[in-house]
């Protein structure tokens, strides 16, 4: 009985443990997925996901070769390494896809997110938001006297940091991309 308290109680400090101590670790991931622009190939690539359970916390599509009709995929997603590693060699095998990079993992690594905030105000509040909108470098696009719009790019944190802000002054609608990502470097 003792023996086995024992080799329970190794289970996470044990050299005979041999489980990977990052396995339960959930990461967040930006996966750039390089595929033939033709109808479809999002319903394939959005299926593996769905069908297996995966959740999607952001994803862009834009034709970036209009010679060689491919388009670019930009995917965030949640999991575990094994998870993630799934997810890739799955993509991969899809067969309108070309390439499929972890841009989290392969090196550094260049992210955006386009933002559209609808605020609601008068008189303080309205000269708070414009207050604090200069201060995150966002741009007024659209003005009437009961409200503004701001469009500010930048990274996802900037972008809800701003939202938050903004909460309390009379946000009442919000619009974003999803992150367009490219690694750094040729």
């Amino acid at each position: 009985m003792a023996a086995l308290n024992i080799q329970k109680g190794a289970s996470k400090h044990s050299a005979y443990d041999l489980r990977d101590p990052n396995a339960d670790i959930v990461e967040s991931h930006t996966l750039a997925v390089l595929v033939d622009n033709e109808a479809g190939v999002l319903a394939r690539v959005i299926g593996l996901f769905s069908g297996r359970g995966y959740n999607i916390d952001s994803l862009t599509v834009a034709e970036v070769d209009h010679h060689g009709h491919r388009s670019r995929i930009n995917i965030v997603t949640r999991g575990t390494p094994a998870v993630i590693e799934q997810i890739k060699a799955q993509l991969g095998r899809i067969v309108p896809v070309h390439e499929v990079h972890d841009l989290t993992v392969e090196g550094p690594s260049v992210e955006r997110e386009l933002g559209l905030f609808k605020v609601r105000g008068q008189s303080d509040k309205r000269v708070e938001a414009l207050r604090i909108a200069e201060i995150f470098r966002a741009n007024v696009v659209d003005s009437t006297l009961e409200s503004f719009v701001f469009e500010m790019t930048g990274t996802s944190e900037k972008l809800d940091a701003f939202a938050e802000l903004m909460r309390p002054l009379g946000l009442c609608e919000v619009a974003r991309t999803g992150i367009a990502a490219l690694s750094r470097g040729c």
